[in-house]
């Protein structure tokens, strides 16, 4: 169970701070359950309410510093994900990121990256679909990796590129 002051990753509501446990003061909400009251840490002015025992949704402790600094290094050890079937693509992008798991997300990162530079040199336009989930793999991550390492979200790729300089990768 977490406590008060907590951070964790959320489904695809991303890193949010624990505020409350306890039951929900709201009428018609049973006072026998206990619920999770978070605030997500990049979208303002929200909060949201989970049950403890929920297991439908995600709900994981973000990475200490260690894990994520070791996690970072590790970067380049992890592969691209497979496309079994291009009919599929799009809902198995959407499955990888509802796992909140970094090092799918990394793998997610990584595939689509180099499908859009294909596509590129080829004269394609990027897909809707790949440009969308790229996107949101990439606020994932760099949002649970900014928080643990102690930066700001927006700072975190560029880390990320340094660590690769740093090691010669």
């Amino acid at each position: 169970m977490f406590s008060v002051g907590d951070y964790v990753v959320y489904g695809s509501n991303g890193v949010c701070r624990i505020t409350k446990v306890g039951p929900m003061d709201l009428p018609g909400v049973s006072k026998d359950k206990i619920y999770y009251t978070m605030t997500p840490c990049y979208i303002r002015d929200s909060s949201l309410f989970t049950p403890v025992d929920n297991d439908r949704v995600v709900i994981r402790p973000v990475m200490t510093k260690d894990e994520a600094e070791n996690f970072v290094e590790s970067i380049k050890d992890i592969d691209g994900i497979t496309i079994k079937e291009e009919k599929r693509r799009e809902l198995e992008y959407k499955e990888a990121v509802l796992s909140c798991d970094p090092e799918i997300l990394v793998g997610i990162i990584k595939t689509i990256y180099e499908r859009m530079a294909a596509r590129i040199a080829e004269g394609k336009k990027v897909t809707s679909s790949d440009s969308k989930y790229f996107h949101i793999a990439e606020d994932s991550l760099y949002g649970e990796l900014a928080i643990s390492l102690g930066m700001e979200k927006d700072q975190v790729k560029d880390y990320i590129h340094e660590q690769f300089e740093a090691i010669g990768a």
